[in-house]
């Protein structure tokens, strides 16, 4: 379950994080387009396809979400739906739309887009600072003017000329490496438990899935 506290694998948590902010404006420039062309022509009956594809389209993107958290972020979240039940497909469909899970994965996917965007914001700032900083001994003699001057070549509080002058940026930098580290898997784990949270069970979705299961195996055990 996705609830465990445990870190996660900080390869897997740079590139979901950077996963996040592409997925986000597809999936938000999805939604929002079905959504309105559905909402907008249903009264002339052309929008309930199009809302069913919305629907249908969401649960199956909320399944590849959970198996993505679960490949980079090593966080398994359950499936949250019941079993559709047999017969017509009017049925199947009331009991999609009823089903709170289906307005869940809706949300998480309107709100994947502004947190992807505060997710890669923060982890681009981070790291590019701090390999800018630790690899400052290195490439400074190729700026211009073969110096590096903070905060600007216009401004000229510091210059950094040589390597020993580099010597405690680059310590700098380290330090904030660390700092990035900490914050990608910090970001990361508060994402997986926020998935968690809208793609998973509620406690009163499990305890629901429990008693249909227990019935479902009484009924084959009298059929049986």
């Amino acid at each position: 379950m996705a609830s465990e506290r445990r870190d996660p694998p900080f390869g897997g948590s740079v590139v979901f994080l950077l996963m996040n902010l592409p997925l986000g404006v597809a999936a938000f420039t999805v939604l929002t387009s079905l959504t309105a062309a559905g909402l907008g022509t249903v009264v002339v009956w052309v929008g309930v396809p199009l809302l069913a594809l919305l629907v249908l389209g969401i649960r199956g993107a909320a399944r590849m979400e959970r198996a993505r958290v679960y490949a980079l972020l090593d966080r398994y979240i359950d499936l949250p739906y019941l079993p559709l039940p047999a017969g017509k497909q009017s049925l199947r469909w009331k009991a999609r739309l009823k089903d709170l899970s289906t307005w869940r994965d809706l949300l998480y996917f309107f709100v994947l887009f502004p947190l992807g965007l505060i997710e890669f914001t923060l982890v681009t700032a981070f790291w590019s600072t701090s390999l800018a900083l630790a690899g400052l001994p290195v490439y400074f003699r190729w700026l211009p003017g073969g110096a590096y001057y903070f905060p600007s070549d216009d401004v000229r509080w510091l210059t950094v000329d040589s390597t020993v002058d580099a010597l405690p940026w680059a310590a700098l930098g380290v330090l904030f490496i660390a700092l990035s580290v900490a914050l990608t898997k910090a970001l990361a784990g508060t994402h997986a438990r926020l998935a968690n949270a809208l793609l998973g069970p509620t406690v009163a979705q499990r305890r629901r899935m429990e008693r249909w299961w227990e019935e479902a195996e009484e009924k084959h055990l009298v059929a049986g």
